[in-house]
């Protein structure tokens, strides 16, 4: 019965959408749609543990050399999976290497001991816990319309009204957002470090699917009530890669949008067209079939293929074609070396709201790996943002109180 309705659908939407004559007449019009619905059901589908394509090959007391590869080059600092990601260890500088091997410097181990033969990816986490920053924390959990949902909160050395949301990308958790907290813990803000559904921490959603940021800001928005109740008043959100999508829908759509007073985004998804077109071509898909992957996401008549609740309303997301309606300050920041989320959009938008976008572009960082190419660049662009705009806030409360 399920294969009745998948084919009928199958047929419904295909028949109803446009999808480019030459490429599905070159590869067949049935093969085509099956690409496009799986290529469509791979996006929103929460992924396994990524692959460990690294081979460790000797171990010093200060080094580690490593198979080459792009991301065992790159320059700066990087967490390393090791053992089938049994393992971690953090990586520095690349000390010297050749075509086949690679030798890092060796920073600690934190978990396991890595040993020639294991296999090994790097990360752009670098730290585990708050605790690596040597910042007190505590577990809280968040009352999502899923259930508890749990967090990192790092509060402020004195008790503050401001308060940080941190909210991760697609396919990994809370250690992502890590990199920033000390930044914001020194500028006095209390930081909220978040988990949402299908995270593998979060409840999962009764689809299982990824909204890409249209339902993930549900659980966000869950963490700002969290934050008001807790004595919040202000709250900036930060997001990284999809997690950019997710905290401007969460500004947006929350009922409490009156209390976000500014968005940091790193490597975000400003509009999700270039990153799906990006993709669709790395994975040789014809440029006709992911136009109608597209189209398909947002179908009503498709979500039987998806295999998500509700449609994605890509078009919401295309905050390119949405800047207008944006009203408060960002810092965005992005890589011209992304090469999973491109840059284009991120460049469109500050162009189109310099008066409210901080855009700070990167060279060489890979995707969301901006503080681990050049930390210090990274930092002070946090900080210079914070510092303005808290003091921004604070000089308007003053004023405010002096009024009256």
């Amino acid at each position: 019965m399920r294969h009745s309705q998948s084919l009928r659908a199958i047929i419904g939407f295909f028949t109803g959408v446009t999808i480019g004559a030459a490429a599905v007449g070159a590869i067949g019009f049935a093969l085509g749609a099956a690409v496009s619905v799986l290529f469509a059901r791979r996006m929103v589908t929460p992924g396994g543990r990524s692959l460990s394509e690294l081979r460790v090959l000797a171990v010093g007391e200060s080094t580690i050399v490593l198979s080459t590869s792009v991301d065992s080059r790159a320059p700066g600092r990087f967490s390393l999976w090791f053992a089938d990601q049994s393992g971690h260890a953090r990586i520095g500088a690349v000390v010297s290497q050749s075509a086949h091997w690679v030798a890092r410097e060796l920073i600690s181990v934190d978990i396991g001991e890595p040993a020639p033969g294991d296999n090994a990816r790097t990360s752009g986490w670098f730290y585990l816990t708050p605790a690596d920053l040597d910042l007190t924390f505590s577990e809280v959990s968040i009352a999502t319309e899923l259930g508890p949902a749990p967090a990192w909160l790092v509060p402020a050395d004195q008790p503050s009204s401001v308060w940080a949301l941190h909210v991760h990308g697609r396919g990994v958790q809370r250690p992502e957002t890590l990199r920033a907290l000390g930044e914001f813990y020194d500028a006095g803000v209390t930081s909220l470090s978040v988990s949402y559904r299908n995270d593998t921490e979060a409840p999962a959603s009764a689809d299982g699917r990824y909204g890409l940021g249209s339902t993930e800001y549900r659980d966000v928005d869950a963490a700002v009530r969290y934050a008001r109740a807790a004595g919040a008043t202000r709250i900036i959100l930060m997001g990284w890669s999809m997690g950019g999508a997710t905290v401007l829908q969460t500004l947006m759509l929350s009922p409490n949008r009156d209390m976000i007073v500014g968005l940091v985004l790193d490597s975000p998804v400003v509009d999700w067209g270039p990153t799906i077109e990006l993709h669709g071509a790395l994975n040789r898909i014809p440029a006709g079939i992911r136009s109608a992957t597209q189209a398909l996401l947002a179908s009503e008549q498709s979500q039987l293929l998806v295999g998500t609740d509700r449609p994605v309303d890509l078009a919401a997301m295309n905050f390119v074609q949405r800047a207008a309606e944006l009203d408060r300050p960002i810092l965005l920041m992005h890589s011209t070396n992304d090469v999973y989320v491109p840059v284009e959009p991120s460049r469109a938008l500050a162009l189109l709201r310099p008066d409210i976008v901080t855009y700070e572009e990167f060279d060489t960082a890979g995707h969301a790996r901006l503080w681990n190419y050049d930390s210090d660049r990274w930092l002070g662009a946090i900080r210079s943002w914070l510092r303005i705009q808290l003091s921004e806030r604070s000089d308007c409360t003053s004023a405010g109180k002096s009024a009256t």
